[in-house]
């Protein structure tokens, strides 16, 4: 990718116009990191690159953008350009083609606005960036109000880029951040949620949490959270102690591939998957934040002083689902987490269930995500594993008995038998899956003869 982003450059640069690599990726590749993807900053203009190259995209042609197709990546090129008269807090209302210096200056933060020669290997740095990645430091171009007047996700950027890439936030932008806080809810749901997705991917979760604390948007973006900030818990449960802090250690916990999700690998150092988090990973992430979001409204005391939060799993799943749906997550992961939020109590009777309550609840469909939620619930509090290396155990045993997965008999094959459809048939039929995975009922023939018994002293 590397090679034929270099190779875009060269062939710009022989049709006589200036380019170069901008923005992230020049950032990452001076951090050691592999860039995820590369964007090209040229004074060509959309209909020279379209010219130049035989398979692109007119994805943002209006604003200059042009996404070229080769070596089967997907290259942004875009024509140097200014932007003026801000007025949404999120759009220019004026966009003209300028030169490479006047596009840098015009970029959010400094890290972000350099750029790269790969021909003469030249780095080109009009904003005080590579003092900053020196510095490890998340500093805006220019005034801070004015950028983040520019663009309210801005903001949450900031954060974002701090978690990242494990930066401070220098502190005249930190204090526009915090001045201008209550901006972001001007900002559109997808974009916050996207950025709320990489904020709170692995390794960098926790941290993520911390400074959206810290900088004054949490009441903004995610007011079910700050409640937590102060919500005590029992220490013989919870020796971390808030909530929050509860939360922020199962964050730190998240593991770091789509491949090892469930498998209990917590974060490599070194390792950053912010960028396109796989859905698998955005699920854990977000059953663990939503888990106990509802603890805060249900908490009570004993007259012995002890802290209770009784319904709070079924409370939260509700919560969770109003706040999934404010953000505008798609529908079956919305349902997989608040799935994971209403079940998440009933890992600590697994051990004392029936053999068929247990085996059901193997076979939910959202049960490896529950299972991972409740390793990373127990690694933030009290850290003892022994209920999820029994749910392992068991869920091994069960995947050795392929033939408890379908159901011995269909609806259908009950009705051939005599019965009539109807509330009855749906209470029988979960009657003999509980006979079933409870080894009761082990062949279809058996289950027909039950069924038939069933019938007659009806």
């Amino acid at each position: 990718m590397r090679h034929t982003a270099a190779q875009i450059v060269r062939r710009l640069r022989q049709a006589g116009f200036e380019a170069f690599w901008a923005g992230g990726c020049v950032r990452d590749a001076l951090l050691g990191r592999e860039p995820h993807d590369y964007d090209v900053a040229t004074n060509a203009t959309p209909d020279q690159i379209e010219a130049l190259f035989s398979h692109t995209i007119p994805v943002g042609k209006q604003f200059g953008v042009i996404v070229v197709l080769e070596g089967g990546h997907q290259f942004q090129v875009a024509t140097f350009r200014a932007e003026e008269n801000y007025q949404d807090g999120r759009r220019p209302g004026t966009v003209r083609y300028s030169h490479a210096r006047e596009d840098a200056v015009r970029r959010d933060f400094t890290v972000n606005a350099l750029f790269y020669d790969p021909i003469t290997e030249h780095v080109h740095d009009w904003v005080g960036g590579e003092n900053d990645l020196r510095a490890r430091l998340i500093r805006t171009v220019g005034s801070p109000d004015e950028r983040f007047a520019e663009d309210h996700l801005r903001l949450l950027r900031a954060i974002r880029f701090a978690a990242q890439l494990g930066f401070d936030i220098e502190a005249q932008t930190m204090a526009a951040v915090q001045k201008h806080a209550e901006k972001i809810k001007l900002t559109s749901a997808e974009r916050i949620r996207d950025e709320l997705i990489k904020l709170f991917a692995p390794p960098h979760a926790a941290r993520g949490l911390t400074l959206l604390h810290e900088s004054g948007l949490m009441p903004h973006v995610f007011p079910e959270l700050v409640p937590t900030l102060t919500c005590d818990q029992s220490p013989d449960y919870h020796p971390e102690g808030t909530v929050f802090n509860h939360i922020g250690l199962m964050l730190g916990n998240l593991p770091t591939e789509q491949r090892t999700a469930m498998s209990g690998e917590t974060p490599a150092a070194g390792t950053d998957s912010g960028q396109g988090c796989p859905p698998l990973l955005q699920s854990l992430a977000w059953s663990a934040l939503l888990h106990d979001i509802a603890k805060p409204v249900t908490a009570t005391r004993g007259e012995d002083g002890s802290i209770h939060f009784y319904t709070h799993e079924k409370v939260g799943a509700d919560m969770a689902e109003v706040i999934l749906q404010r953000l505008k997550f798609p529908r079956r992961q919305t349902d997989e987490i608040v799935a994971a939020v209403r079940h998440h109590m009933q890992f600590k009777d697994a051990p004392q269930m029936r053999k068929n309550t247990l085996r059901r609840m193997l076979l939910r469909e959202t049960f490896p995500l529950e299972l991972a939620l409740h390793r990373l619930d127990c690694l933030g509090s009290h850290r003892q594993l022994d209920i999820y290396d029994f749910l392992v155990e068991q869920q091994a045993h069960l995947n050795d008995q392929p033939h408890l997965y379908p159901p011995l008999l269909t609806g259908a094959d009950v009705i051939a038998l005599g019965m009539k459809p109807g509330p009855a048939l749906g209470a029988l039929l979960h009657e003999l899956r509980d006979l079933q995975l409870a080894d009761e009922l082990k062949t279809a023939d058996e289950a027909r003869t039950w069924v038939k018994e069933k019938l007659r002293t009806a």
